[in-house]
């Protein structure tokens, strides 16, 4: 019998979040990204203090699931809105 190789298809993203009002989503926020320890390879937040606003990016490298569980997760809490940009390459190990 031959066994066959399975590929997993992978991408590189980034994440951009606008949290509103980050005392009341940021603790939620915080925690999915956290579930996803494994696909996040970087993350930057800015606060803006005054406005009440966060703005974060989050750098990923995963199967298009794991990214879009994630920001589906995250597009579900209240007050967050999500964008995401993938490369246009596709990387297969």
């Amino acid at each position: 019998m031959k066994k066959e190789m399975v590929q997993i298809k992978r991408k590189i993203a980034v994440i951009g979040a606008v949290l509103d009002n980050p005392k009341d989503c940021q603790s939620q926020f915080n925690d999915i990204v956290s579930d996803f320890k494994g696909v996040v390879k970087g993350r930057m937040g800015i606060p803006f203090d005054a406005e009440g606003v966060s703005v974060i990016s989050i750098i990923v490298y995963g199967t298009l699931d794991e990214i879009n569980s994630l920001t589906g997760k995250l597009g579900n809490i209240k007050g967050v809105n999500i964008k995401t940009s993938f490369s246009k390459k596709t990387i297969e190990i």
